[in-house]
């Protein structure tokens, strides 16, 4: 399966695609998508110098100053002595407690495991590495492991080569991208590794706590080093910069890999002439379409992300009956639920609701479906049998945020929660707060309230119990408010006698001529129209013939929600409406449009727009 990768940098971010053709010559679609800031880099692999803050022997952890904002934490199981070795592992009551092994005010060296995400602080360890292509260092480790993705002939021919080639210090981890190498690509890489080693000891000798003292690659070099192997073909980057810094890299590390990197310099953006930003669009639905017609949804939850799996359209084929349909619908979503975790980098704990299937076999052709999708995936993953619910439960590893996390942010109305109160369910409840209003301003004859105009609508609808509200206290309200106000809104803004309040409540007065779009006919009679002023009902007589037009009209009737008004000019019905359109009513129509902006929230009710009375 050949791959290629893309890298496009620019205006402080750095994207990385890589693509993967199922078929040999086919189509390339985006498997993996990375994306960093400037101001959001991932500090995984990245090594402080930090001081111990505090020790919960109560959690067998402790919680260390690195600089950041919040603490990172390191476990009982990540401490490593002062003469280098591994601390007893606490299971099962055995070994040392943690406040046995680091003291608060204590200053260690650790590297980063895991991001801070959400609220949590970064994961730490104390068994520091340094990685590069085809090896992994550690300062305070001992003898050589190999990468068990490798096959085992390959396993053992590396092994025994890194056993010749280095006999310490330290330890050395033979990483999945050494397959291949020679003995003269091990002996160019440790000596870089050890360079690196010796920079590490120097700054950390020299800093204070808490401080960074070795930093991991950017985005495009940790990318390429960590994935592109032999299977792929190419590496494409649009900026030169990054350009350097990857060959730079690979001619310390992997010459031969130099070649295999290219400069784009196209007119047109790189991740459009390769259909990457799409994808990346794409990340952000809540629906995945199949093929065959049947659709995932995604949805993500604070401690797991849950996939539903639906048959859609999809009926079958006429053979084979529910169970073959259902067993195909499947069997495409156990494909498309492993792209889908690998293009937004989903982690932590994932399950996924298939469709039930009656057959064991069929339940086990998904099962193997989705576990052979995932040995194209780098990250780690456990993958349990199918749940007597039906359910397939799966971890991965999740060490920095994803896509979604990076582009997105929680909404600032919902909070993340992806509902809010209905109009109906603020407006009953309004109705509570007006009668506490109206008993605390006992003096004032009315309010303006601000409001969002759904909720306005349903105030002002005849068995609101606002009427009802208003004989009961003697008190008269009015509504104001756009759009964009969030649903739950409701302020005060300003009491006072009731002519005062329907001076600045009511947009228009009796006379007055307004400059109006014509938006639809009318619900009840064909002649007439309707049009909206920052939500504001205005029904207009015989303007039915005028719909998508703009047209001076004179207010004739002025209501709490709604306005009745007749055209003027030669569009009246009788063809004269007592008014010409001149430029100072053109002006005087033009400074009304402003002064009702943002003023009116109501909709009309029902028998408003009909052109009727509110009183």
């Amino acid at each position: 399966m050949k791959k290629t990768i893309l890298v496009s940098a620019e205006r402080g971010e750095t994207r990385v695609a890589v693509l993967e053709a199922k078929q040999k010559g086919g189509k390339r679609d985006v498997a993996e998508l990375y994306i960093e800031r400037r101001g959001r880099r991932s500090i995984v692999g990245n090594i402080y110098k930090g001081k111990v803050d505090n020790v919960l022997p109560g959690m067998e952890a402790a919680f260390v100053d690195i600089g950041l904002e919040r603490n990172g934490f390191l476990h009982v199981d990540e401490i490593v002595l002062p003469n280098g070795e591994q601390a007893p592992k606490r299971g099962r009551g055995s070994g040392r407690r943690i406040n046995e092994l680091i003291k608060p005010g204590q200053e260690i060296l650790v590297a980063v495991v895991k991001d801070p995400l959400k609220t949590k602080g970064a994961r730490l360890s104390m068994n520091l590495s340094i990685a590069g292509r085809y090896l992994v260092y550690a300062p305070q480790g001992s003898g050589v492991g190999v990468s068990r993705r490798l096959s085992d002939k390959e396993r053992d021919r590396l092994r025994k080569m890194v056993d010749r080639t280095y006999k310490g210090p330290g330890g050395l981890i033979v990483r999945t991208a050494a397959h291949g190498a020679k003995k003269a690509d091990f002996v160019r890489e440790i000596g870089y590794l050890q360079k690196l080693n010796e920079v590490l000891v120097r700054r950390a000798e020299s800093t204070k706590a808490p401080s960074l003292v070795f930093q991991e690659a950017d985005l495009s070099v940790r990318v390429l080093r960590d994935v592109f192997l032999n299977e792929f073909e190419k590496a494409v980057i649009d900026s030169p910069k990054q350009f350097e810094r990857v060959t730079s890299f690979f001619q310390r590390t992997a010459p031969e890999l130099v070649d295999g990197v290219e400069l784009y310099e196209g007119t047109k953006p790189l991740f459009e002439k390769w259909k990457v930003n799409e994808a990346i669009e794409s990340t952000l639905n809540r629906r995945v379409d199949l093929p065959s017609g049947g659709y995932l949804i995604i949805d993500y939850a604070e401690a797991l992300t849950v996939i539903d799996v639906n048959s859609g359209s999809f009926t079958g084929r006429g053979k084979g009956g529910l169970e073959e349909t259902i067993t195909k619908v499947n069997t495409e979503a156990a494909e498309e639920a492993v792209r889908q975790l690998r293009l937004r980098d989903i982690g932590g704990i994932i399950v996924i609701d298939f469709i039930d299937m009656a057959r064991a076999s069929n339940r086990d052709k998904v099962l193997k479906t989705m576990r052979k999708a995932l040995d194209t995936d780098k990250s780690k993953s456990y993958v349990v049998e199918v749940s007597p619910l039906g359910l397939v439960e799966m971890t991965r590893q999740n060490v920095t945020d994803g896509v979604r996390e990076i582009l997105t942010a929680p909404c600032p109305t919902c909070h993340g929660e992806g509902v809010v109160l209905s109009a109906e369910t603020v407006a009953l409840e309004g109705l509570t707060r007006m009668r506490d209003i109206a008993a605390e301003k006992a003096d004032a004859e009315a309010f303006l309230l601000r409001v969002n105009p759904k909720v306005a609508h349903e105030l002002t609808d005849p068995d609101s119990g606002l009427t009802e509200l208003e004989e009961e206290t003697g008190k008269r309200f009015h509504f104001e408010g756009g759009e964009a106000l969030p649903i739950d809104t409701f302020e005060l803004i300003e009491s006072g006698s009731r002519s005062e309040i329907e001076e600045r409540a009511l947009p228009f007065k009796v006379g007055e001529e307004v400059l109006v779009k014509i938006d639809e006919p009318h619900m009840y009679n064909a002649d007439d129209a309707v049009a909206r002023i920052d939500s504001y009902i205005v029904s207009v007589t015989g303007g039915g013939r005028f719909v998508g037009e703009r047209k001076l009209v004179r207010i004739d009737e002025v209501e709490r929600s709604a306005a009745i008004a007749s055209l003027l000019g030669g569009d009246s019905p009788n063809g004269s409406g007592g008014g010409e359109e001149n430029g100072s009513q053109l002006e005087s129509s033009d400074s009304s449009r402003k002064r009702s902006r943002g003023r009116r929230g109501g909709r009309g009710r029902s028998r408003a727009k009909q052109g009727s009375k509110d009183e």
